[in-house]
């Protein structure tokens, strides 16, 4: 490896526009010196990641928070979310097919547009993952509660929430967040393919019970709930669309696995549209039978609003035990297969030089990168049981969106300069697709609010300063002579 001194000799402008090679990132697979993921996951196992990561966090932890801005017409906006989701998946399945290693949006954008752009959609990509792994985490404590209350028993205030919290008042700590990720990150240090088989009964449990309330809900089911439909107004729904936007991150989950697929080519494509049919059909479906259920106002003031119906509808402790507890293992299940993103996305910049190496060192007992994983989910465990719940989405869906918008661009630019390279799967329509996407990624970045901005703003500063002080020195591209990068791009 070059000496880091090199990196010194490459003039930061340069250095941004550096682009890694594909091939390059494929080798980099195979170092011997890290270690090399196992590759264990069919497209069934990928397609249950990306479900895994997604379904069930908009619906059992933002529904209650989307309703008051969206009104009945929140389904709407799950739609809406969706299909500006969709537009980037089918973005995402054409570059995980061209580059099948772990980095997700980070490796596509080195490949593409650079290293400068790079770092900045990776650190939007720790933004993404280890945040809202957070995030849904904190919402375990309102089911862990409702299914304490079958026995008589609740969580004190001190133990439900971190503090400083308005609707939590005397909250030291949020325990059951706490304890989600910690029991995840235990489960993942164990092996990916022992992670994976918890995960996928886990989605089954949880796509249960999502049909289990569907069908209750719409017992109950009451046309003039939908009346009037949009009381605030198409700009509620927008808005709305914005932050549940946050329930479809994860679907690239299964990107973040190029490197433990045994056919990612073929299967990663499959897995990534595949999750985005299922995960859309059910929020719509389960929010449908929400409003329908229950008056758009009776959100407002709903804790675990899911839990409530079913517990009022049936009238059976029994019924909301199971629900209540099945709901807080899809929770564990979306934090399983982020933080399992999050461990691979690290190992991958880890490898370029980005972030320390130690964080791309895999175990040859395991196959998985223990220290990285280990010291991801202590820090996220903290964040979860220290914030709440309405910042941390709303960070992490401006994070996503723009990392989304920077894989649009990434296909566009390979179908302009590498009209060559084979394709797996082919976005239809030419770069109109693309096009779409990071217009829609950009027009709910733009309905997202001012704290969200500035968060996001601080982010980006704290970013830079950790690229010019730390990454740009260590770069392994960065390192390279003119000689040796054009040498590493022609191979």
């Amino acid at each position: 490896m070059p000496s880091p001194a090199a990196t010194e000799r490459t003039r930061l402008s340069t250095q941004l526009v550096r682009r890694k090679s594909i091939t390059s990132m494929i080798e980099d697979t195979q170092d011997a010196s890290t270690g090399g993921l196992r590759r264990t996951f069919g497209v069934f196992q990928l397609t249950m990641i990306s479900v895994g990561a997604t379904l069930g966090t908009g619906i059992l932890v933002i529904l209650g928070e989307a309703v008051p801005i969206a009104g009945p017409a929140v389904w709407l906006a799950f739609i809406l979310a969706g299909i500006t989701a969709l537009l980037s998946a089918v973005s995402y399945a054409e570059m995980a097919g061209m580059v099948p290693v772990s980095g997700s949006s980070y490796s596509y954008s080195y490949a593409t547009l650079g290293e400068g752009v790079a770092w900045v959609c990776g650190w939007c990509l720790v933004l993404e993952y280890a945040v809202s792994v957070a995030a849904v985490a904190v919402g375990a404590a309102d089911y862990v509660n409702e299914t304490l209350r079958i026995f008589g028993l609740e969580l004190p205030a001190s133990l439900s929430a971190g503090p400083g919290i308005a609707e939590s008042p005397g909250g030291v700590i949020n325990l059951s967040a706490l304890i989600v990720v910690l029991l995840a990150t235990v489960l993942l240090m164990r092996g990916a393919k022992e992670s994976g088989i918890v995960n996928t009964i886990i989605v089954f449990v949880k796509l249960g019970i999502l049909v289990f309330f569907a069908i209750v809900a719409f017992t109950a089911f009451k046309a003039g709930n939908f009346e009037p439909l949009l009381p605030m107004g198409a700009a509620g729904v927008t808005a709305a669309a914005s932050s549940v936007f946050f329930s479809y991150i994860g679907f690239d989950a299964a990107s973040t696995a190029g490197e433990e697929a045994k056919n990612p080519k073929r299967d990663l494509p499959r897995a990534i549209i595949l999750s985005m049919v299922i995960v859309t059909t059910m929020y719509v479906l389960v929010a449908v039978a929400a409003i329908g259920a229950r008056q758009w106002q009776w959100f407002e003031t709903a804790k675990a609003p899911l839990v409530q119906i079913v517990h009022e509808l049936t009238q059976s402790n029994l019924a909301v035990f199971i629900f209540a507890a099945s709901a807080v293992l899809a929770i564990l299940s979306v934090v399983i297969t982020v933080l399992y993103g999050q461990s691979r996305i690290l190992l991958t910049m880890s490898r370029d030089g980005m972030v320390p190496r130690v964080f791309g060192i895999v175990s040859p007992r395991t196959g998985t990168p223990l220290v990285g994983t280990l010291v991801t989910g202590v820090l996220v465990a903290i964040t979860a049981a220290l914030i709440p719940l309405g910042e941390l989405a709303n960070a992490t869906s401006i994070g996503t969106l723009f990392a989304f918008c920077l894989v649009n661009i990434a296909v566009i630019y390979l179908r302009v300069k590498r009209p060559d390279l084979p394709r797996s799967f082919k976005v239809p329509f030419g770069p109109v697709i693309p096009i779409l996407g990071s217009l829609a990624c950009a027009f709910l970045m733009v309905n997202l609010g001012g704290t969200t901005w500035i968060v996001f703003g601080l982010w980006m500063v704290v970013g830079f300063v950790v690229y010019l002080t730390y990454s740009r020195r260590h770069s392994r591209v960065g390192a390279l002579s003119d000689s040796d990068y054009r040498a590493s791009m022609d191979a």
